[in-house]
């Protein structure tokens, strides 16, 4: 069963970026969609929202109005490695942040992913 882990979380200001890295070790990546998702700090994982997804194509797709034009996800296969690249941070975007998979293509429903790892905390102050 194919589990991940998140990386890159950290404290940061307003309008800086930050790199978000998904990985595995057990298996690849190659065949899997791979979603982003985050919650308030503080919040249950059960809070969890969807922010985009990498099919098994390339294809991303970005379901947080939000984040659309500041967020972009990227794999790189040969790495086993999928990005989250955030720009121009706001304090909005403070979150515990968490990916997970699920086979070939996307969806926004939460349910449908698994592998879920422990989850990165990104942190904006104004």
């Amino acid at each position: 069963q194919m589990q991940v882990t998140e990386s890159g979380g950290d404290v940061v200001q307003a309008g800086e970026s930050l790199n978000l890295t998904c990985t595995t070790t057990r298996l690849t990546f190659d065949h899997y969609a791979v979603g982003w998702f985050r919650h308030p700090l503080g919040h249950h994982p059960s809070a969890r929202a969807g922010i985009g997804c990498i099919a098994w194509t390339g294809e991303a797709t970005y379901y947080l109005d939000s984040v659309k034009g500041r967020f972009t996800v990227s794999r790189d296969n040969a790495k086993n490695t999928v990005t989250l690249q955030m720009n121009d941070l706001q304090p909005e975007d403070t979150a515990s942040y968490y990916c997970a998979v699920r086979p070939l293509s996307c969806t926004d429903s939460n349910q449908q992913y698994s592998g879920w790892g422990q989850g990165t905390q990104v942190t904006v102050s104004p």
